[in-house]
């Protein structure tokens, strides 16, 4: 078997998110496994906010097929973004939203999403760790044909959970992270 392709991004394009250092402790953990790490920004990827009569008019939006084309050729999906009134980031759907659009790449049919392994993770500056993003993300990847890993991360008090190497100082969120990726690499490869 090859070398599993795992993509990794943040829903977040602040600067200075704590989701982005989350993005960074994961990276720094897929490093110590054997797969083929591709990180994006999604601020390399803009994209208006979604319209049917916009689509209907100009077509899909350039980013928007370059991501599903990304998209396709990966195994395995890590998605990291913040909580926004208990759901996900409007960046985050917005993205999913066009990406899913995306139905012929180069001629062939598109499906950017499904049959996918997806690891979901969140970090908050709250208590709770983003987790009710987490539910909701679940929910709409599910319902694109990803398989999700029951596998999750919500890091709670995230202003404080990183070290000066930007990973997690909590000792139990630093093992949850490693088993998460874990579960990703080992999923993921069963798709190469």
């Amino acid at each position: 078997m090859g070398r599993p392709k795992i993509l990794v991004f943040s829903g977040s394009i602040r600067s200075g998110s704590v989701n982005t250092k989350l993005v960074d402790a994961f990276v720094g953990e897929l490093a110590l496994t054997e797969c083929e790490v591709t990180r994006i920004s999604l601020s390399d990827y803009e994209l208006p906010l979604y319209d049917g009569d916009l689509e209907a008019s100009k077509g899909i939006p350039k980013h928007a097929v370059k991501l599903a084309e990304l998209f396709q050729t990966q195994n395995g999906i890590l998605f990291v973004g913040p909580e926004y009134n208990g759901s996900i980031s409007p960046l985050m759907k917005n993205t999913i939203d066009w990406i899913s659009r995306v139905k012929e790449i180069k001629g062939n049919a598109a499906s950017p999403f499904a049959n996918k392994v997806a690891l979901i993770a969140s970090a908050s500056p709250g208590g709770m760790g983003g987790i009710s993003s987490l539910s909701h993300m679940r929910d709409i990847l599910v319902r694109l044909k990803m398989l999700v890993l029951s596998e999750q991360l919500g890091v709670s008090n995230a202003f404080s959970a990183f070290d000066d190497q930007d990973k997690l100082s909590n000792e139990r969120q630093a093992k949850m992270l490693s088993i998460a990726v874990k579960s990703l690499v080992e999923k993921s490869t069963l798709l190469v």
